[in-house]
C-alpha cells in the first residue's frame, strides 16, 4: 500500500490555489469551485482541496511536505511573502521542521528528516 493523494477542505479554492502554487505545488486539476490537485515537485504523491462551507474545529489538519534542503526552500517562500509561525528547527525526533497555516487554518510543516523519517532509532522492527 502507498500514500498516493491527501485533501484537505477549503472555504475558496481559488485563493487556495494561488497560495500552494506560490509553495511550490503544480496544479494538474482545476475544477472550480469545488476541487483542485496539485502534483508534489519530488515523488508521486498529489495533494488536493476540496470546497466546503465549514472548516473542522480543533487542532484539525496537519500536512507535512518533505523538503531535502528545508532551510534555502523556506528562505526562498519567505522572500516571497509566506509567513511563518517557526523557521526551521531542530527538533527531539530528530526532524528540522517549519510551521505555518494555509489561508484555511491547516497547520503545514515544511521538514527534513532523513533516514529518521522511516528509522527513527526507536522504530519498531516486527
Amino acid at each position: 500500500m502507498n500514500l498516493n493523494q491527501v485533501t484537505i477542505p477549503s472555504l475558496d479554492v481559488e485563493k487556495s490555489i494561488a497560495f500552494y502554487e506560490k509553495m511550490g505545488l503544480k496544479l494538474i486539476v482545476k475544477a472550480l469551485p469545488h476541487y483542485a490537485r496539485f502534483e508534489c515537485p519530488d515523488g508521486n504523491a498529489t495533494f488536493s482541496i476540496h470546497q466546503t462551507e465549514n472548516l473542522t474545529k480543533g487542532e484539525g489538519i496537519s500536512i507535512y511536505f518533505e523538503c531535502e534542503h528545508l532551510d534555502e526552500h523556506v528562505n526562498n517562500l519567505i522572500k516571497k511573502g509566506i509567513k511563518f509561525d517557526q523557521k526551521p528547527t531542530d527538533q527531539k525526533w530528530l526532524w528540522r521542521e517549519a510551521r505555518l497555516k494555509d489561508l484555511d487554518g491547516n497547520q503545514l510543516i515544511l521538514f527534513y528528516a532523513g533516514k529518521h523519517r522511516l528509522n527513527p532509532p526507536w522504530r519498531i522492527d516486527n
